[in-house]
């Protein structure tokens, strides 16, 4: 009998929606490791859950013993009228696609009110929604399902623990939607081809199963590799038997890709002006050279500033904290690294913004109105999060602001590169910059800066800072070998 989960919607939604990681795990694929972020994810997941388990005075823990043995208990407690059920199994058979099917649901927490229970999953998360957490509300949606199949009636209410301590409801319709999604998920199950979906550079970052698919794009210089290629235009190129980036040349004009349709969220659109750049991108993967569109646009100075920040999205801090605020002068008169470390204490984020402040207006003082150059929009909106958290010095972080470059969008103006993606760590290989830390990326900060916060041994903790603030600083040093090359061209 084909076993569906609710965990089959994780495999189906995250890092982002793929149809083919659902068929590539029910296979057997063998899958990459979990990397340092998902293991500190896995364990302060862990440790939420059971926190909201303590606030219980009552509880049957379900979490241990055989499946069945589990399931047989959930039943029996649930006729008790216990007041919580910890790590509850749900389970029915339902034919979709003219096969039976075991549904399976395992979750955190039925609560008991009155005569009925709330059915509730902790999740790390902070933001509980539809469009970003679609995978949330379709695994609450089934243990909703599942349990009125067991019981026979809908629970009282589908509830979401975040990461904030909130409770979020999700909505049930009877199963009507989750039953489409399990439909869909046992046609990938059940498939006897790989089902299509397309390689993107940031869908496929986080996949476990990056090790095949990528090297698999590359030998066959599949058209989705091409920067601009996105998903949907991906699939309207499938749909014109277009698959490789010699296809995409041979098939197509400026004028006449300008004109195909793609689907555009809910609707259809042209691909309009941004067929020259893609073609022009597809030419530069072919044959494996850079092409100079128009000459970078960068202000003369003889020092800049590299600006870089590292921080923490909200679902690990409450602050959506900044750690380190870096920035280091390169050019003719360069200064040391100049970092600027939140504390570890109730302060510690003020204190990290008026470390930043003061080593900005100290760099101010000795270079005037010198550039500020980051990569990408990150540290602009991330200074505009703390002038409304603690306002400003002397007007120090709106002159930061007023100076800031992004190099991200005038590389992309610019020069045609041979590559899949205009990420910085992308790019500054291409330019030669060879980094000391290698393989690790800002998902390893994040993970590392985590592990600083947990432990109480200061050595360990200053070993950690120690490597965060080098990778920082060849964080610097890489943006600053970009922009020398850019101004070269």
């Amino acid at each position: 009998m084909l076993r569906l989960t609710a965990s089959d919607f994780y495999t189906y939604f995250r890092p982002s929606k793929c149809e083919l990681r659902i068929y590539l795990k029910s296979i057997g694929m063998v899958e990459g490791p979990p990397g340092p972020f998902a293991e500190i994810l896995f364990k302060l997941g862990d440790r939420h859950e059971k926190a909201h388990l303590a606030t219980f005075p009552e509880y049957a823990d379900l979490s241990e013993g055989m499946f069945e043995d589990r399931l047989i208990k959930t039943q029996q407690e649930i006729q008790k009228g216990t007041p919580v059920l910890y790590q509850a199994v749900l389970r029915s058979e339902y034919k979709l696609k003219g096969i039976v099917c075991e549904i399976v649901g395992e979750p955190d927490f039925l609560i008991r009110q009155a005569d009925d229970y709330i059915v509730c999953d902790s999740k790390l998360s902070r933001r509980i929604n539809e469009r970003e957490h679609p995978e949330i509300f379709r695994q609450l949606e089934i243990y909703g399902w599942l349990y009125e199949q067991t019981v026979g009636k809908p629970p009282l209410a589908l509830h979401v623990h975040s990461g904030s301590g909130d409770i979020v409801e999700v909505p049930y319709d009877g199963g009507a939607k989750v039953l489409e999604y399990l439909e869909e998920i046992t046609s990938l199950k059940i498939s006897k081809s790989e089902p299509f979906s397309p390689v993107g550079w940031s869908k496929c970052g986080g996949c476990p199963f990056h090790g095949y698919c990528w090297p698999k794009a590359e030998k066959q210089r599949d058209v989705a590799l091409v920067h601009g290629v996105d998903q949907g235009l991906a699939f309207a190129l499938k749909d014109q038997g277009i698959h490789t980036i010699n296809d995409l040349r041979n098939h197509y004009q400026e004028d006449s890709l300008a004109e195909l349709r793609r689907p555009w969220g809910k609707e259809m659109r042209k691909v309009g002006k941004r067929a020259g750049s893609i073609l022009l991108m597809a030419k530069a993967m072919s044959q494996n050279k850079e092409f100079l569109i128009q000459r970078p646009s960068i202000p003369e100075h003889p020092n800049y500033v590299m600006f870089d920040l590292e921080g923490l999205p909200p679902q690990l801090d409450d602050l959506e904290k900044i750690y380190l605020w870096g920035m280091q002068v390169f050019g003719e008169d360069p200064t040391d690294f100049l970092p600027a470390v939140a504390g570890f204490g109730e302060d510690g984020d003020r204190k990290g913004w008026d470390i930043f402040l003061e080593n900005a207006k100290n760099v101010f003082n000795q270079y005037e109105d010198i550039p500020f150059i980051h990569w990408h929009h990150y540290e602009r909106v991330k200074i505009d999060l703390y002038l409304e958290r603690y306002g400003d010095r002397n007007g120090i972080a709106e002159q930061v602001k007023k100076n800031l470059i992004d190099l991200l969008p005038i590389t992309q103006r610019s020069i045609a590169l041979p590559l899949p993606s205009y990420s910085l760590k992308v790019v500054e290989k291409y330019v030669g910059y060879k980094r000391t830390l290698d393989e690790v990326a800002g998902d390893w900060a994040m993970a590392k800066y985590i592990e600083a916060v947990e432990t109480e041994d200061l050595d360990v903790r200053n070993d950690i800072m120690a490597q965060i603030l080098k990778y920082n600083r060849e964080d610097l040093e890489a943006t600053w070998a970009v922009l020398k090359w850019l101004k070269s061209k």
